[in-house]
C-alpha cells in the first residue's frame, strides 16, 4: 500500500474509534429563555367610593393604599403561592355581574375571621379543610367578593 492510502486508513480508523465519524451534527443553538411575569404588580377595579373602599381594605385587611407619590412605598405582600384561575362565566360568587374575586393569603384564618367579625364584618368560614388549606368568604362594602385562604402547613 502506498503511504497516502495507509495514512487515510489510519485517520479513518481514528475517527471511527473516537466516534467522530458518526457523531451528531452540532446541536442547534439554545433558544433564549422565555420571559415570565414574576408576580402580581397591582389589582385595579372600579369602585363607587375609591377612597372609602381603600380605607376599608386598610382597616380590615391591612392592605396599604396606593402611595400618594413615588417617594412612598406601596403595600408589600409576603412571597407565597398565587392561584391564577379563569372561571366559567356561570361560577357562583359575588354578584351575578361580578367578573372577579380577590383571594388573600392569611397566616391564621381563625384569628383573621375573629378580628373581622369583631369589627362587624360578616364572614362565612368553609367547614371543609382542603388539601391546599382552609377558606373563608366575605364581601367588601361595595359587595365585591373576597376569599381568605390559609395555605396548608408544609410538613
Amino acid at each position: 500500500m502506498n503511504k497516502k492510502l495507509i495514512m487515510l486508513v489510519l485517520v479513518a480508523a481514528a475517527l471511527v474509534s473516537t466516534g467522530r465519524v458518526f457523531a451528531d451534527p452540532a446541536p442547534a443553538p439554545a433558544s433564549p429563555p422565555k420571559e415570565r411575569v414574576t408576580g402580581i404588580g397591582g389589582v385595579f377595579f372600579r369602585a363607587s367610593d375609591p377612597a372609602a373602599l381603600a380605607r376599608w381594605y386598610q382597616d380590615k385587611l391591612g392592605i396599604d393604599p396606593v402611595p400618594a407619590d413615588y417617594g412612598q412605598k406601596p403595600w408589600a405582600q409576603e412571597a407565597g403561592p398565587t392561584a391564577f384561575a379563569p372561571f366559567p362565566k356561570d361560577t357562583k360568587f359575588g354578584k351575578s355581574d361580578q367578573g372577579w374575586m380577590m383571594d388573600f393569603r392569611v397566616k391564621d384564618l381563625d384569628a383573621m375571621v375573629a378580628q373581622l367579625r369583631a369589627s362587624g364584618v360578616v364572614v362565612k368560614v368553609d367547614a371543609t379543610t382542603y388539601p391546599n388549606g382552609r377558606f373563608a368568604h366575605l364581601h367588601d362594602p361595595e359587595g365585591n367578593p373576597i376569599e381568605l385562604w390559609e395555605p396548608k402547613a408544609k410538613g
